[in-house]
């Protein structure tokens, strides 16, 4: 079920006075501003604007899916505490006004939220934006979309990646990070394994994509730990496929309470293994969903080293360790299978995902290389950009996926629904 925020406001240049509303209806997952509106209503309190907001914001948020949930914040206490229940409506102006707000949508799909001006802005812009326009004798019209140039390159545009290294590259030489872990959690020994350098040529620059409609979006979610986690050993497809500890168990009902409570999530797939297969278990019963496996989503095989700690695996098997630390070719010691080859298997999977989850928003509970390399798609990363990140156990990511191939990372190993 999808979720949007609704931000509404309406002001009285008097009290009563010339009034105006103005509304405001954002995706809940990704904060995109999804339609606004705005009118200038003739004289009126500013409670009966106030009001006019609520009903455009909601009958705009039906509009896009009446199925929705829908979070209203808005800055007027009087409204909220009413629509809420916990105030009487007396004023036989509003009470016909709240009554058809509270048909809009059923009972128990919409919250209201109290929030300060401050944090109003866009539905108080629109509302005088309203006012200005009906004081002059105009209708008020949308803004035209501003172009702005984006701050990192979009979706799996490798030449904007590469136009961005380049810009870099033309200041000063840009060392690469130190790498960290890429297995369950390699250990801090593999920080001081390497370290890249690099710098592409390509022509600059890159254009804002249009509006292509909702995104497929996909939630990225690392399982919860097991026992080889902590321990910051190799798990991958070709070992022992551990369960979820009872750590990871909690973690993953968490995660699960999180997730309900936004209400975003239309579908759960998951990796065929059994720590993605129990964390998807747990988090879709609590969102009322089924869970699909795709083999796609596995993690990568890490060969003789499944089970090593990094310190093991450099100790026993050192020149085959420093070769995957430097070639995405490479594969691990015993026939595992190299970055290059799990990323065309991501690759395959994603673009089947987002062709079958278009506009929609699913969850997809797989591994470190996986989403690692999700992520590293979407920005058109280098493939030494593994190294480089570090993902939790339990943790959400999240990319968006726009009808002409671009992509938008929104989150990154976000772990706060871990937190008391």
């Amino acid at each position: 079920m999808r979720e949007f925020v609704v931000e509404a406001d309406g002001g009285s240049r008097g009290n009563p006075g010339p009034a105006g509303y103005g509304a405001a209806v954002s995706d809940a997952a990704t904060g995109e501003t999804l339609a606004e509106a705005a009118e200038f209503i003739g004289v009126a309190t500013n409670n009966v604007a106030e009001y006019r907001g609520l009903l455009a914001g909601l009958r705009a948020a039906h509009a896009l899916d009446p199925e929705a949930r829908v979070a209203v914040r808005m800055d007027s206490k009087l409204v909220v505490e009413q629509m809420s229940g916990r105030w009487k409506i007396k004023h036989p102006d509003m009470k016909p006004l709240a009554a058809e707000a509270r048909g809009i949508f059923p009972p128990g799909r919409v919250t209201y939220e109290w929030i300060p001006r401050e944090r109003n802005k866009h539905a108080d812009r629109l509302a005088n934006e309203a006012m200005d326009a009906g004081t002059k004798g105009e209708v008020w019209t949308p803004r035209p979309p501003a172009v702005v140039e984006p701050d990192g390159p979009p979706g799996d545009a490798r030449a904007g990646a590469a136009a961005a290294r380049a810009a870099l590259s033309r200041g000063r030489a840009v060392p690469a990070s130190e790498p960290v872990e890429s297995a369950e959690a390699a250990p801090d020994d593999a920080r001081a394994a390497r370290t890249v350098a690099s710098a592409t040529t390509s022509s600059p620059g890159w254009s804002a994509a249009p509006d292509l409609g909702a995104p497929a979006t996909f939630v990225l979610l690392r399982h919860g730990e097991t026992p080889l986690t902590p321990q910051k050993r190799f798990s991958g497809s070709g070992g022992s496929d551990p369960a979820l500890s009872e750590v990871g168990r909690e973690q993953a009902r968490l995660v699960a309470a999180a997730l309900a409570r936004r209400g975003t999530v239309q579908a759960v797939v998951a990796s065929p293994l059994a720590r993605t297969r129990e964390t998807a278990g747990i988090v879709a019963a609590r969102l009322g969903l089924d869970v699909r496996v795709d083999d796609g989503l596995r993690e990568t095989d890490f060969g003789a080293w499944e089970g090593l700690t990094f310190g093991e695996a450099r100790e026993r098997h050192p020149d085959d360790l420093t070769a995957w630390l430097g070639d995405p070719e490479a594969r691990p010691t015993g026939g595992g299978e190299s970055f290059a080859e799990t990323a065309e298997r991501i690759e395959e999977t994603r673009a089947r995902l987002v062709t079958e989850y278009a506009g929609r928003t699913v969850l997809l509970v797989t591994h470190v290389t996986p989403i690692k390399t999700l992520l590293r798609l979407a920005l058109g990363a280098p493939p030494e950009s593994l190294f480089r990140m570090e993902l939790s156990a339990a943790s959400l990511s999240a990319v968006a996926y726009y009808a002409d191939g671009n992509a938008s990372v929104r989150l990154f190993n976000d772990t706060s629904h871990l937190r008391p």
